[in-house]
């Protein structure tokens, strides 16, 4: 089926358009662009060279699709940002694509970016994430499937954020926060496990507890990291959540936030 395609919209003829588009006037489209098929393009959107958009997308009014990225090593390479299938990205949201030819900024499946937020360049989002309003991502951050940021959030650069954690509204930080849990306040630390993402991830309640085990140790045990990780290979039994937040601290550069 056709796009429905505004003839006030301006858009190269280079630029790869899916079928069964929705694109609203006033929006610009560059020529290194390709879009999948079912997305919808609200007016004054402005999708520029890099981009690899698939299916399904919502892309709302004011919103800045592989804007120049804002990084002093930028010297004009040729580079992308990806998006995947079924995102919505509410009004004025800026992501960034990659500094070099090497890397890509990426954003993956399902996610919501709600107004304000700014993903900067080389970034790495997975799956089902949302992103409250006002949200600032620095470039060269990594953050895993099912994150949830509340409003302004501040994540500093090359910092990771593990699957299934939810950073509280108005937090900054420039360290790693681990997979599974709840972090926020001035200073960043450790708040909990985040059991209601757990649970909606079909994690056991007998699964929950050892990663509260593992946890203590880490957070509450008078160990460093380093010996709380060997503690936990020690004491909690094995599975895959546990193995993920083993891998995810032992692979830290900038260090885990601390404990309350």
């Amino acid at each position: 089926m056709a796009s429905d395609i505004s003839p006030k919209a301006e858009i190269s003829p280079k630029a790869k358009i899916g079928d069964n588009c929705k694109i609203f006037p006033f929006v610009y489209i560059e020529d290194d662009v390709v879009i999948g098929d079912n997305c919808i393009i609200f007016p004054f959107v402005s999708i520029l060279n890099g981009t690899r958009m698939g299916g399904h997308n919502k892309i709302h009014q004011g919103s800045v699709i592989a804007a120049l990225p804002q990084d002093f090593e930028f010297r004009g390479e040729k580079t992308e940002c990806i998006i995947g299938d079924n995102n919505i990205i509410r009004e004025n949201v800026v992501i960034n694509r990659a500094t070099h030819t090497s890397g890509k900024t990426v954003i993956g499946n399902d996610n919501f970016l709600m107004e304000g937020t700014h993903i900067s360049h080389d970034t790495v989002i997975g799956n089902q994430c949302v992103f409250g309003y006002g949200t600032k991502i620095a470039g060269d951050c990594e953050i895993g499937n099912g994150v949830i940021f509340s409003s302004s959030v501040i994540e500093n650069a090359g910092t990771r954020v593990g699957e299934g954690s939810m950073v509280q509204a108005g937090t900054t930080f420039s360290k790693d926060v681990p997979p599974y849990i709840i972090a926020g306040g001035t200073p960043v630390a450790y708040g909990g496990v985040n059991t209601t993402m757990c649970r909606s991830y079909g994690i056991s309640e007998k699964v929950l507890k050892h990663i509260a085990n593992a946890y203590r140790l880490v957070f509450h045990g008078q160990t460093s990291v380093f010996d709380a990780v060997n503690q936990i290979k020690d004491q909690v039994p094995d599975s895959v959540e546990i193995q993920t937040i083993v891998s995810f601290i032992e692979s830290t550069k900038k260090g885990i936030i601390a404990k309350l």
